[in-house]
């Protein structure tokens, strides 16, 4: 009896032992999957919400200014520093542009399924506007935006027209035109914008994808029931467009 006793026990022993280790080795996997990785380095940061520096003619010294600043963010996307890379050449300029850029926030990178910090750079290029130079903006008049206006049918419908802060001197002397892409959850919301065909203007296109991340979308119930679907839309922007 002793021996079978012995024999059950010297059965049991290394399958306890092994999954006390297996149990252990899982443990030191999850802890390695969760350490923290190195920052995403970018020379063109990925904005969620693009800085909007506020500043008027007498600001630029009556000269069109030029300025890159170096950005870090955390794994939230929010702003954590920015400083100077090349100045405007004006401190108090310099300044705003800092602190439009800490008021903004950068979307963040994803790597191995896991948030992490940015560093980049952001380009700002500042013009000076003529006192006799006339002032006017354009409209998010996309073709999906219009062909639903005429209500004519399409694939899907915004809620309300999507909101873009543009100028005539942000065109950069001649017509421009971005097609971009996107997906909408069960709420409407818009994500993972993606630029399809630049305009050729960077700050242009970060302005473009800033205003549909922030649409409302009602998309027909069958690409909800059938298949997950890229929507597409495109916009133009006309030097004689603005108003």
């Amino acid at each position: 009896m002793k021996n079978v006793l012995c024999a059950t026990l010297l059965l049991v022993l290394p399958f306890s032992t092994a999954y006390s280790q297996e149990n252990n080795t899982s443990k030191k996997l999850s802890t390695q999957k969760s350490a923290a990785l190195p920052a995403h380095l970018t020379t063109r940061i990925q904005w969620e919400q693009f800085p909007q520096p506020k500043y008027k003619n007498e600001d630029l010294k009556e000269k069109n200014r030029a300025a890159i600043l170096r950005v870090y963010a955390d794994e939230t996307g929010n702003v954590t520093k920015a400083n100077v890379q090349e100045s405007t050449g004006l401190k108090h300029l310099d300044d705003i542009l800092i602190q439009a850029v800490r008021a903004s926030k950068v979307k963040p990178h994803i790597e191995q399924d896991n948030a992490v910090a940015t560093i980049g750079f952001q380009t700002f290029n500042l013009r000076f506007i003529e006192e006799d130079e006339v002032q006017c903006a354009y409209a998010f008049n996309s073709k999906n935006w219009l062909a639903q206006k005429s209500e004519n049918k399409t694939s899907f419908q915004y809620r309300t027209q999507p909101q873009i802060l543009l100028k005539a001197s942000d065109l950069k002397g001649h017509n421009r035109s971005v097609t971009f892409s996107f997906k909408v959850n069960k709420h409407g919301d818009v994500k993972k914008v993606k630029i399809k065909k630049g305009s050729g203007v960077y700050d242009l296109d970060q302005k473009v994808i800033q205003a549909i991340s922030k649409a409302k979308i009602d998309v027909p119930r069958k690409y909800w029931i059938y298949k997950k679907t890229n929507l597409k839309d495109e916009i133009q922007f006309k030097q004689d467009g603005c108003v």
